[in-house]
């Protein structure tokens, strides 16, 4: 059993690592370039909006799922956070294909950054979804309550 405070990198499953790959994705791409055009190129904090919003969000979801695996001695938060990081994700999913075919500003073409969030959100929703599916109970300590005297 893990004493309280500490984490154990054995309770990361591939979903986890997904995820956190999908939000690395993500964080990164919101300071590279998503559109070209005539006023030059564009990242995600010249055409912020809803769907960007959205994307922070499902990011910030699977960093939160990663850290409460890490971290929690039950699988109450974590399997919590998991049905949040794929609703998120579904819903970041859908922000990052219309960023992708809406393009803002008269701009003529997607770049990098763009391509780069449609992946992170991808990789959140897959993600989560393996890590939801994955039902090894031996990542956490068996529950031990105390045993009650007969009445």
């Amino acid at each position: 059993m893990t004493p309280a405070g500490h984490m154990s990198l054995r309770r990361i499953r591939v979903g986890e690592l997904l995820a956190l790959l999908g939000a690395a994705s993500i964080i990164v791409s919101l300071f590279e370039p998503w559109y070209e055009g005539l006023l030059g190129k564009l990242d995600a904090w010249d055409t912020f909006g809803a769907a960007v919003v959205l994307l922070i969000a499902a990011a910030c979801a699977a960093l939160a799922l990663v850290v409460s695996t890490l971290t929690e001695r039950s699988a109450a938060l974590p399997v919590s956070l998991t049905v949040w990081s794929v609703v998120l994700g579904l819903i970041a999913v859908i922000a990052a294909v219309v960023r992708v075919l809406e393009r803002p500003d008269h701009t003529t073409s997607l770049c990098s950054g763009a391509w780069l969030a449609l992946a992170g959100a991808v990789a959140i929703l897959v993600g989560s979804w393996q890590a939801l599916r994955d039902e090894r109970t031996t990542l956490y300590a068996p529950a031990t309550p105390e045993a009650r005297p007969r009445p």
